[in-house]
Protein backbone atom coordinates (compact mmCIF):
# COMPACT_ATOMS: atom_id res chain seq x y z
CA UNK A 1 0.00 0.00 0.00
CA UNK A 2 1.06 3.47 -0.64
CA UNK A 3 1.50 5.76 2.22
CA UNK A 4 -1.68 7.89 1.62
CA UNK A 5 -3.67 4.32 1.36
CA UNK A 6 -2.34 3.24 5.29
CA UNK A 7 -2.64 6.15 6.41
CA UNK A 8 -6.67 6.18 5.11
CA UNK A 9 -7.28 2.59 6.68
CA UNK A 10 -5.76 4.07 10.16
CA UNK A 11 -7.68 3.49 12.75
CA UNK A 12 -7.55 6.83 14.54
CA UNK A 13 -8.46 7.49 18.28
CA UNK A 14 -10.82 10.53 19.07
CA UNK A 15 -8.24 13.29 19.30
CA UNK A 16 -10.07 13.54 22.71
CA UNK A 17 -8.49 10.44 23.83
CA UNK A 18 -5.07 11.18 23.22
CA UNK A 19 -5.67 14.42 24.88
CA UNK A 20 -7.12 13.00 28.25
CA UNK A 21 -3.83 11.13 27.53
CA UNK A 22 -1.68 14.04 28.16
CA UNK A 23 -3.59 14.64 31.56
CA UNK A 24 -5.17 17.71 29.33
CA UNK A 25 -9.29 18.77 30.14
CA UNK A 26 -11.55 20.43 27.86
CA UNK A 27 -9.99 23.88 29.16
CA UNK A 28 -6.73 23.25 27.89
CA UNK A 29 -7.65 22.82 23.92
CA UNK A 30 -9.36 23.94 20.91
CA UNK A 31 -11.04 21.10 18.88
CA UNK A 32 -10.68 21.46 15.00
CA UNK A 33 -13.01 18.32 14.27
CA UNK A 34 -12.82 14.79 15.78
CA UNK A 35 -8.61 14.39 14.80
CA UNK A 36 -6.83 17.49 15.50
CA UNK A 37 -6.87 20.03 18.42
CA UNK A 38 -4.87 23.05 19.58
CA UNK A 39 -3.74 23.25 22.91
CA UNK A 40 -4.14 26.39 24.10
CA UNK A 41 -2.53 25.36 27.42
CA UNK A 42 1.01 27.50 28.69
CA UNK A 43 3.82 25.32 29.17
CA UNK A 44 4.79 24.32 32.74
CA UNK A 45 7.70 22.75 34.50
CA UNK A 46 9.89 20.74 32.37
CA UNK A 47 9.89 17.20 33.24
CA UNK A 48 10.70 15.24 30.19
CA UNK A 49 13.98 14.02 28.23
CA UNK A 50 14.72 16.09 25.13
CA UNK A 51 15.85 14.07 22.14
CA UNK A 52 16.58 15.22 18.82
CA UNK A 53 16.78 13.50 15.73
CA UNK A 54 19.31 14.67 12.46
CA UNK A 55 20.64 13.01 9.44
CA UNK A 56 23.74 13.10 7.18
CA UNK A 57 23.79 14.95 4.08
CA UNK A 58 20.41 15.05 2.49
CA UNK A 59 19.75 12.81 -1.03
CA UNK A 60 17.09 12.73 -3.59
CA UNK A 61 16.03 9.31 -2.05
CA UNK A 62 15.10 10.59 1.52
CA UNK A 63 16.95 10.01 4.75
CA UNK A 64 13.62 9.05 6.91
CA UNK A 65 14.14 11.33 10.09
CA UNK A 66 10.58 12.05 9.85
CA UNK A 67 9.73 8.43 9.60
CA UNK A 68 12.46 7.59 12.53
CA UNK A 69 11.23 10.11 14.90
CA UNK A 70 7.83 8.92 14.34
CA UNK A 71 9.02 5.34 14.40
CA UNK A 72 11.26 5.94 18.21
CA UNK A 73 7.89 7.51 19.78
CA UNK A 74 5.68 4.70 18.66
CA UNK A 75 8.55 2.19 20.38
CA UNK A 76 8.66 4.08 23.39
CA UNK A 77 5.13 3.84 24.01
CA UNK A 78 4.97 0.09 23.24
CA UNK A 79 7.61 0.09 26.07
CA UNK A 80 5.80 1.94 28.29
CA UNK A 81 6.95 4.94 28.23
CA UNK A 82 5.39 8.54 27.85
CA UNK A 83 6.34 9.86 24.71
CA UNK A 84 5.48 13.09 23.02
CA UNK A 85 6.53 13.77 19.41
CA UNK A 86 7.42 17.24 18.56
CA UNK A 87 7.94 18.06 14.81
CA UNK A 88 7.45 20.26 11.97
CA UNK A 89 4.94 21.57 9.72
CA UNK A 90 4.92 20.41 6.01
CA UNK A 91 5.04 23.54 3.52
CA UNK A 92 2.92 23.23 0.88
CA UNK A 93 5.79 23.99 -1.35
CA UNK A 94 7.60 21.09 -1.11
CA UNK A 95 4.34 18.88 -1.10
CA UNK A 96 3.20 19.97 -4.81
CA UNK A 97 6.79 20.30 -5.63
CA UNK A 98 9.53 17.48 -5.80
CA UNK A 99 10.12 16.42 -1.69
CA UNK A 100 6.28 15.54 -0.71
CA UNK A 101 5.02 15.69 2.89
CA UNK A 102 6.07 15.77 6.26
CA UNK A 103 4.23 13.21 7.94
CA UNK A 104 6.21 10.52 7.65
CA UNK A 105 6.01 6.82 5.94
CA UNK A 106 4.63 2.94 5.84
CA UNK A 107 3.54 2.41 8.83
CA UNK A 108 5.48 5.51 10.94
CA UNK A 109 3.13 8.23 10.29
CA UNK A 110 1.00 10.83 11.42
CA UNK A 111 -2.29 11.09 10.81
CA UNK A 112 -4.69 12.77 9.50
CA UNK A 113 -1.80 12.79 6.83
CA UNK A 114 -3.37 14.66 4.14
CA UNK A 115 -4.56 17.21 6.09
CA UNK A 116 -1.55 17.97 7.87
CA UNK A 117 0.18 18.08 4.40
CA UNK A 118 -2.10 20.58 3.05
CA UNK A 119 -3.71 23.61 4.67
CA UNK A 120 -3.81 21.33 8.41
CA UNK A 121 -5.14 24.19 10.45
CA UNK A 122 -4.25 27.43 8.69
CA UNK A 123 -0.87 28.51 10.38
CA UNK A 124 0.55 28.80 7.39
CA UNK A 125 -1.77 30.93 6.10
CA UNK A 126 -1.59 33.26 8.90
CA UNK A 127 1.71 33.53 8.98
CA UNK A 128 1.95 34.66 5.24
CA UNK A 129 -0.66 36.71 5.43
CA UNK A 130 0.80 38.73 8.80
CA UNK A 131 3.61 38.73 6.01
CA UNK A 132 2.40 40.28 3.49
CA UNK A 133 0.40 42.69 5.80
CA UNK A 134 3.67 44.09 6.95
CA UNK A 135 5.02 44.69 3.41
CA UNK A 136 1.64 46.89 2.74
CA UNK A 137 2.26 48.95 5.61
CA UNK A 138 5.57 49.61 4.34
CA UNK A 139 5.09 50.57 0.46
CA UNK A 140 1.54 52.28 1.94
CA UNK A 141 4.00 54.20 4.34
CA UNK A 142 6.12 55.46 1.61
CA UNK A 143 3.18 56.06 -1.00
CA UNK A 144 1.83 58.38 2.02
CA UNK A 145 5.14 60.60 2.15
CA UNK A 146 7.49 58.32 3.35
CA UNK A 147 7.86 60.15 7.21
CA UNK A 148 10.44 57.49 8.15
CA UNK A 149 12.88 58.62 5.08
CA UNK A 150 12.97 54.80 4.44
CA UNK A 151 15.32 54.81 1.55
CA UNK A 152 16.15 50.69 1.27
CA UNK A 153 12.88 48.12 2.10
CA UNK A 154 14.51 45.07 3.97
CA UNK A 155 11.66 43.21 4.28
CA UNK A 156 9.90 40.73 1.68
CA UNK A 157 6.88 39.11 0.29
CA UNK A 158 5.91 35.43 1.05
CA UNK A 159 3.79 32.65 -0.36
CA UNK A 160 3.37 28.86 0.67
CA UNK A 161 4.15 27.92 -3.54
CA UNK A 162 7.03 27.20 -4.73
CA UNK A 163 7.27 29.71 -7.29
CA UNK A 164 10.21 30.77 -9.03
CA UNK A 165 8.88 33.91 -11.51
CA UNK A 166 8.55 35.50 -8.09
CA UNK A 167 12.13 35.59 -7.45
CA UNK A 168 12.64 38.77 -9.06
CA UNK A 169 9.34 40.91 -9.28
CA UNK A 170 9.16 44.89 -10.41
CA UNK A 171 6.50 47.30 -8.33
CA UNK A 172 5.48 50.67 -9.37
CA UNK A 173 9.09 52.07 -7.86
CA UNK A 174 11.16 49.48 -6.74
CA UNK A 175 11.83 46.20 -7.48
CA UNK A 176 11.14 43.25 -4.65
CA UNK A 177 11.28 39.36 -4.11
CA UNK A 178 9.23 36.73 -2.52
CA UNK A 179 10.67 34.19 -0.24
CA UNK A 180 8.46 31.44 0.45
CA UNK A 181 6.59 31.38 3.54
CA UNK A 182 8.65 28.37 5.58
CA UNK A 183 12.11 31.05 5.39
CA UNK A 184 10.39 34.24 6.28
CA UNK A 185 11.76 35.85 9.27
CA UNK A 186 7.79 35.68 10.46
CA UNK A 187 7.91 32.02 10.54
CA UNK A 188 11.31 32.07 11.94
CA UNK A 189 10.41 34.52 15.03
CA UNK A 190 7.23 32.80 15.35
CA UNK A 191 8.97 29.66 15.94
CA UNK A 192 11.61 31.21 17.88
CA UNK A 193 8.80 33.35 20.49
CA UNK A 194 8.01 31.82 23.87
CA UNK A 195 4.74 33.62 24.33
CA UNK A 196 2.00 35.90 22.63
CA UNK A 197 3.90 39.12 24.40
CA UNK A 198 7.51 38.31 23.11
CA UNK A 199 5.70 37.14 19.71
CA UNK A 200 4.65 40.81 19.34
CA UNK A 201 7.78 42.41 20.85
CA UNK A 202 9.95 40.32 18.39
CA UNK A 203 7.27 41.92 15.10
CA UNK A 204 7.60 44.86 16.07
CA UNK A 205 11.62 44.61 16.40
CA UNK A 206 11.89 43.50 12.58
CA UNK A 207 14.04 45.73 10.51
CA UNK A 208 11.67 46.86 7.46
CA UNK A 209 14.43 48.99 6.05
CA UNK A 210 17.46 50.98 6.51
CA UNK A 211 17.07 55.53 5.86
CA UNK A 212 20.08 57.33 3.99
CA UNK A 213 22.28 56.98 7.49
CA UNK A 214 21.68 53.54 7.55
CA UNK A 215 19.79 53.64 10.53
CA UNK A 216 17.83 50.42 11.22
CA UNK A 217 13.91 51.05 10.91
CA UNK A 218 11.54 48.97 12.68
CA UNK A 219 8.57 47.72 12.26
CA UNK A 220 7.12 48.75 15.26
CA UNK A 221 7.91 52.37 13.80
CA UNK A 222 4.36 51.40 12.03
CA UNK A 223 2.67 50.49 14.77
CA UNK A 224 1.81 47.30 13.19
CA UNK A 225 2.65 44.65 15.71
CA UNK A 226 -0.04 44.61 17.51
CA UNK A 227 -2.43 43.78 14.26
CA UNK A 228 0.44 41.21 12.95
CA UNK A 229 -0.19 39.51 16.87
CA UNK A 230 -3.89 39.51 16.17
CA UNK A 231 -3.46 37.44 13.14
CA UNK A 232 -1.35 34.98 14.69
CA UNK A 233 -2.92 34.72 17.85
CA UNK A 234 -4.85 31.26 16.73
CA UNK A 235 -1.98 29.98 15.02
CA UNK A 236 0.80 30.06 18.18
CA UNK A 237 -1.61 27.40 20.02
CA UNK A 238 0.80 24.06 19.16
CA UNK A 239 -1.57 21.50 16.71
CA UNK A 240 -1.89 17.93 18.34
CA UNK A 241 -2.78 14.96 16.24
CA UNK A 242 -1.54 11.48 16.69
CA UNK A 243 0.27 8.87 15.14
CA UNK A 244 -0.67 5.67 13.13
CA UNK A 245 -0.27 3.86 16.82
CA UNK A 246 -1.95 6.76 18.70
CA UNK A 247 1.33 8.26 20.12
CA UNK A 248 0.44 11.93 20.75
CA UNK A 249 2.23 13.85 18.44
CA UNK A 250 2.29 18.19 18.47
CA UNK A 251 3.59 19.79 14.64
CA UNK A 252 3.88 23.58 14.88
CA UNK A 253 5.73 25.77 12.74
CA UNK A 254 8.10 24.91 10.02
CA UNK A 255 10.80 26.91 8.64
CA UNK A 256 13.21 25.22 6.04
CA UNK A 257 16.34 24.34 7.67
CA UNK A 258 19.00 25.34 4.17
CA UNK A 259 16.95 28.52 4.16
CA UNK A 260 15.63 29.36 7.51
CA UNK A 261 16.00 27.74 10.92
CA UNK A 262 14.41 24.33 10.00
CA UNK A 263 13.31 23.77 13.76
CA UNK A 264 9.65 23.35 15.31
CA UNK A 265 8.73 25.94 17.57
CA UNK A 266 9.92 26.82 20.66
CA UNK A 267 6.63 26.82 22.75
CA UNK A 268 6.11 23.23 21.05
CA UNK A 269 9.30 21.89 22.59
CA UNK A 270 8.32 23.31 26.17
CA UNK A 271 4.72 22.55 25.93
CA UNK A 272 5.89 18.34 25.22
CA UNK A 273 8.80 18.69 27.45
CA UNK A 274 5.91 19.61 30.11
CA UNK A 275 3.79 16.64 28.98
CA UNK A 276 5.68 13.72 28.16
CA UNK A 277 8.67 11.39 29.53
CA UNK A 278 10.41 11.07 26.16
CA UNK A 279 10.36 14.17 24.05
CA UNK A 280 11.35 13.87 20.38
CA UNK A 281 12.04 16.02 17.73
CA UNK A 282 13.92 16.86 14.14
CA UNK A 283 15.71 19.67 13.09
CA UNK A 284 15.44 19.39 9.09
CA UNK A 285 17.98 18.55 6.18
CA UNK A 286 21.70 18.03 7.05
CA UNK A 287 23.38 17.85 10.86
CA UNK A 288 25.23 20.67 9.31
CA UNK A 289 22.11 22.60 9.04
CA UNK A 290 18.95 21.54 11.27
CA UNK A 291 20.92 20.12 14.12
CA UNK A 292 23.32 23.29 13.95
CA UNK A 293 20.92 26.04 13.96
CA UNK A 294 18.87 23.72 16.87
CA UNK A 295 21.78 23.70 18.75
CA UNK A 296 23.25 27.35 18.43
CA UNK A 297 19.59 29.23 17.92
CA UNK A 298 17.21 27.26 18.85
CA UNK A 299 18.75 26.23 22.61
CA UNK A 300 20.34 29.80 23.00
CA UNK A 301 17.16 31.59 23.01
CA UNK A 302 14.74 28.84 24.61
CA UNK A 303 17.63 27.96 27.13
CA UNK A 304 17.18 24.00 26.45
CA UNK A 305 19.36 20.94 25.16
CA UNK A 306 18.76 17.60 23.78
CA UNK A 307 20.28 14.52 26.21
CA UNK A 308 20.66 12.81 23.14
CA UNK A 309 20.73 13.29 19.79
CA UNK A 310 20.17 10.56 17.08
CA UNK A 311 22.04 10.80 13.72
CA UNK A 312 19.73 8.97 10.46
CA UNK A 313 21.88 7.24 8.10
CA UNK A 314 20.75 5.04 4.79
CA UNK A 315 22.76 2.81 2.71
CA UNK A 316 21.82 4.77 -0.07
CA UNK A 317 23.08 7.83 1.21
CA UNK A 318 26.15 6.75 1.70
CA UNK A 319 26.21 4.80 -1.62
CA UNK A 320 25.24 8.49 -2.89
CA UNK A 321 28.14 10.03 -1.43
CA UNK A 322 30.37 7.65 -2.98
CA UNK A 323 29.07 8.92 -6.20
CA UNK A 324 27.14 6.00 -7.09
CA UNK A 325 24.57 6.88 -9.82
CA UNK A 326 20.86 6.34 -9.49
CA UNK A 327 21.03 3.53 -12.08
CA UNK A 328 22.99 1.61 -9.46
CA UNK A 329 22.30 3.02 -6.62
CA UNK A 330 20.25 -0.19 -4.89
CA UNK A 331 22.88 -2.70 -6.92
CA UNK A 332 24.89 -3.98 -3.70
CA UNK A 333 28.18 -2.62 -3.81
CA UNK A 334 30.27 -2.60 0.18
CA UNK A 335 33.22 -1.21 -1.18
CA UNK A 336 31.15 2.33 -1.88
CA UNK A 337 29.08 2.42 1.82
CA UNK A 338 32.73 2.07 2.83
CA UNK A 339 33.54 5.07 0.76
CA UNK A 340 30.50 6.65 1.39
CA UNK A 341 30.99 6.69 4.92
CA UNK A 342 33.29 9.76 5.03
CA UNK A 343 30.40 12.01 4.97
CA UNK A 344 28.76 9.44 8.20
CA UNK A 345 32.10 10.61 9.95
CA UNK A 346 31.80 14.30 9.26
CA UNK A 347 28.31 14.38 10.51
CA UNK A 348 29.61 12.73 13.67
CA UNK A 349 32.72 14.71 14.16
CA UNK A 350 30.48 17.72 13.85
CA UNK A 351 28.47 16.69 16.53
CA UNK A 352 30.65 15.81 18.45
CA UNK A 353 31.50 19.07 18.84
CA UNK A 354 28.38 19.92 21.00
CA UNK A 355 28.89 17.31 23.95
CA UNK A 356 25.56 15.41 23.51
CA UNK A 357 25.79 11.55 23.86
CA UNK A 358 24.95 10.09 19.86
CA UNK A 359 23.20 7.23 18.33
CA UNK A 360 23.63 6.22 14.95
CA UNK A 361 20.13 4.97 13.04
CA UNK A 362 20.92 3.01 10.40
CA UNK A 363 17.37 3.73 8.27
CA UNK A 364 16.85 0.24 6.94
CA UNK A 365 15.29 -0.30 3.37
CA UNK A 366 14.28 -3.18 1.71
CA UNK A 367 16.62 -3.14 -0.88
CA UNK A 368 19.77 -2.89 2.03
CA UNK A 369 21.88 -6.28 2.40
CA UNK A 370 22.86 -7.62 5.38
CA UNK A 371 26.93 -6.77 4.56
CA UNK A 372 26.17 -3.52 3.25
CA UNK A 373 24.12 -2.69 6.90
CA UNK A 374 27.47 -4.53 8.99
CA UNK A 375 29.69 -1.80 7.32
CA UNK A 376 28.18 0.84 9.19
CA UNK A 377 27.81 -1.15 12.27
CA UNK A 378 31.36 -2.17 12.52
CA UNK A 379 32.70 1.30 11.57
CA UNK A 380 30.08 2.28 14.66
CA UNK A 381 31.40 -0.19 16.46
CA UNK A 382 35.09 0.70 15.83
CA UNK A 383 34.22 4.67 16.61
CA UNK A 384 32.68 3.70 20.27
CA UNK A 385 29.41 5.39 18.63
CA UNK A 386 26.01 3.52 19.69
CA UNK A 387 24.37 2.55 16.50
CA UNK A 388 21.05 0.53 16.07
CA UNK A 389 18.91 -0.08 13.24
CA UNK A 390 15.23 0.64 12.59
CA UNK A 391 12.75 -0.84 10.22
CA UNK A 392 10.21 1.88 11.62
CA UNK A 393 8.82 2.07 8.08
CA UNK A 394 7.83 -1.42 7.31
CA UNK A 395 6.92 -2.68 11.16
CA UNK A 396 5.90 0.72 13.00
CA UNK A 397 7.07 0.98 16.54
CA UNK A 398 7.97 -2.65 16.76
CA UNK A 399 10.53 -1.88 14.24
CA UNK A 400 12.24 0.67 16.40
CA UNK A 401 12.14 -1.15 19.78
CA UNK A 402 16.65 -1.54 19.22
CA UNK A 403 17.05 2.36 18.72
CA UNK A 404 14.58 2.75 21.30
CA UNK A 405 16.69 0.40 23.69
CA UNK A 406 19.91 2.00 22.72
CA UNK A 407 18.70 5.83 23.07
CA UNK A 408 17.71 5.18 26.81
CA UNK A 409 20.85 3.55 27.19
CA UNK A 410 22.63 7.17 25.77
CA UNK A 411 20.44 8.62 27.99
CA UNK A 412 22.13 7.19 31.32
CA UNK A 413 25.14 9.32 30.00
CA UNK A 414 25.78 12.81 31.20
CA UNK A 415 25.80 15.61 28.21
CA UNK A 416 28.04 18.08 28.32
CA UNK A 417 26.55 20.59 26.32
CA UNK A 418 27.88 23.90 24.54
CA UNK A 419 27.73 25.59 21.59
CA UNK A 420 29.73 26.60 18.80
CA UNK A 421 30.72 29.83 19.48
CA UNK A 422 30.04 32.81 22.29
CA UNK A 423 27.55 35.96 21.61
CA UNK A 424 30.74 37.77 22.23
CA UNK A 425 32.45 36.32 19.15
CA UNK A 426 32.47 38.55 16.38
CA UNK A 427 30.43 38.22 13.63
CA UNK A 428 33.94 37.07 10.62
CA UNK A 429 34.38 34.84 14.25
CA UNK A 430 31.16 33.34 14.21
CA UNK A 431 31.44 32.57 10.32
CA UNK A 432 34.35 31.72 10.12
CA UNK A 433 34.02 28.66 12.75
CA UNK A 434 30.58 27.71 11.19
CA UNK A 435 32.71 27.30 8.14
CA UNK A 436 35.61 25.83 9.10
CA UNK A 437 34.08 23.35 11.72
CA UNK A 438 30.83 22.99 10.64
CA UNK A 439 31.29 22.79 6.97
CA UNK A 440 34.90 21.93 6.55
CA UNK A 441 36.06 24.77 4.43
CA UNK A 442 39.52 26.51 4.95
CA UNK A 443 38.77 29.95 3.85
CA UNK A 444 36.02 32.53 3.65
CA UNK A 445 35.35 35.06 0.95
CA UNK A 446 32.89 37.94 1.03
CA UNK A 447 30.98 39.59 -1.96
CA UNK A 448 30.79 43.77 -1.07
CA UNK A 449 27.12 43.72 -0.54
CA UNK A 450 27.93 40.99 2.74
CA UNK A 451 30.73 42.97 4.15
CA UNK A 452 28.68 46.24 4.28
CA UNK A 453 26.35 44.76 5.73
CA UNK A 454 28.52 43.56 8.51
CA UNK A 455 29.79 47.21 8.70
CA UNK A 456 26.27 48.29 9.47
CA UNK A 457 25.53 45.36 11.77
CA UNK A 458 28.57 45.90 13.93
CA UNK A 459 27.63 49.90 13.79
CA UNK A 460 24.51 48.87 15.36
CA UNK A 461 26.14 46.79 17.76
CA UNK A 462 24.54 43.71 16.39
CA UNK A 463 27.32 41.63 16.44
CA UNK A 464 26.04 39.37 19.44
CA UNK A 465 23.32 37.80 17.64
CA UNK A 466 23.87 34.08 16.45
CA UNK A 467 24.15 33.28 12.60
CA UNK A 468 21.78 31.49 10.56
CA UNK A 469 23.94 29.82 7.54
CA UNK A 470 21.43 29.46 4.42
CA UNK A 471 23.28 27.16 1.69
CA UNK A 472 22.65 24.56 -0.57
CA UNK A 473 21.48 21.18 1.47
CA UNK A 474 22.99 18.62 -0.80
CA UNK A 475 26.57 19.16 0.67
CA UNK A 476 28.78 20.23 3.76
CA UNK A 477 30.11 23.07 1.60
CA UNK A 478 28.38 25.59 -0.80
CA UNK A 479 28.47 23.39 -3.99
CA UNK A 480 25.99 20.71 -4.12
CA UNK A 481 27.91 18.47 -6.04
CA UNK A 482 30.84 18.07 -3.66
CA UNK A 483 29.61 15.07 -2.02
CA UNK A 484 31.38 12.93 1.04
CA UNK A 485 33.33 14.88 3.48
CA UNK A 486 34.76 17.80 1.45
CA UNK A 487 37.67 19.71 2.73
CA UNK A 488 40.60 22.32 1.64
CA UNK A 489 37.65 24.61 0.06
CA UNK A 490 37.11 28.67 -0.07
CA UNK A 491 33.26 29.03 1.03
CA UNK A 492 31.86 32.12 -0.58
CA UNK A 493 29.71 34.31 1.35
CA UNK A 494 26.80 36.12 -0.95
CA UNK A 495 25.06 38.17 1.06
CA UNK A 496 23.96 39.00 4.81
CA UNK A 497 20.38 39.83 6.07
CA UNK A 498 19.32 40.69 9.54
CA UNK A 499 16.55 39.25 11.01
CA UNK A 500 16.35 41.39 13.87
CA UNK A 501 12.86 40.33 15.05
CA UNK A 502 13.97 36.57 14.99
CA UNK A 503 17.23 37.80 16.27
CA UNK A 504 19.74 36.43 14.38
CA UNK A 505 21.91 37.10 11.63
CA UNK A 506 20.84 35.38 8.26
CA UNK A 507 24.31 34.23 6.07
CA UNK A 508 24.09 32.95 2.22
CA UNK A 509 26.59 30.95 1.36
CA UNK A 510 26.98 30.24 -2.60
CA UNK A 511 23.72 30.39 -4.96
CA UNK A 512 21.49 29.57 -2.35
CA UNK A 513 17.86 31.27 -2.84
CA UNK A 514 15.18 31.32 -0.64
CA UNK A 515 12.20 30.80 -3.28
CA UNK A 516 12.60 27.21 -4.75
CA UNK A 517 11.07 26.71 -8.16
CA UNK A 518 9.33 23.61 -9.36
CA UNK A 519 11.01 20.37 -11.50
CA UNK A 520 9.66 19.26 -14.95
CA UNK A 521 7.16 16.67 -13.44
CA UNK A 522 6.40 18.30 -9.88
CA UNK A 523 4.28 16.05 -7.23
CA UNK A 524 0.99 18.25 -7.84
CA UNK A 525 0.45 15.82 -11.54
CA UNK A 526 -0.20 12.85 -9.18
CA UNK A 527 -2.39 14.25 -6.59
CA UNK A 528 -6.20 14.23 -7.28
CA UNK A 529 -9.64 13.77 -5.33
CA UNK A 530 -11.39 11.08 -6.54
CA UNK A 531 -14.80 9.94 -5.52
CA UNK A 532 -14.04 12.87 -2.37
CA UNK A 533 -10.89 11.03 -1.39
CA UNK A 534 -7.62 12.12 -1.70
CA UNK A 535 -5.30 10.37 -4.35
CA UNK A 536 -1.42 10.43 -5.41
CA UNK A 537 -0.39 12.59 -1.66
CA UNK A 538 2.89 11.33 -0.28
Amino acid sequence: MTDIEIAHNAKKEPITNVLSSLGLSEKDYILYGNDKAKITLIPRESKGKLILVTAISPTPYGEGKTTVSIGLGDAFHKLGKKPILVLREPSMGPVFGMKGGATGGGYSQVVPMEDINLHFTGDFHAITAANDLLCAAIDNHIYHGNELGIETVAFNRSLDVNDRALRHVSLEHRSEKFNITAASEIMALFCLADSLDDLKEMLGNIVIGYDKNQRLILAKELHIEGALVTLLKDAFYPNLVQTLEHTPAIIHGGPFANIAHGCNSIVATKLGLSLGDYVITEAGFGSDLGAEKFLDIKCRKASIFPECIVLVATIKALKYNAGISKEDILIENVDAVREGICNLEAHVSNLKKYGVPLVVCLNAYDTDTSLEQQVVIDWCKKENISVAVSTAYCDGGEGAIPLALAVEDVLSMPADFHYLYDDSDSIYDKIYKLATEIYHASKVEYSADALNTISILEKNNLSYLPICGAKTQYSLSDDAKKLGNPTNYSIYVRDIELYNGAGFITVLFGDILRMPGLPKHPNYEKIDLVDNEIVGLS
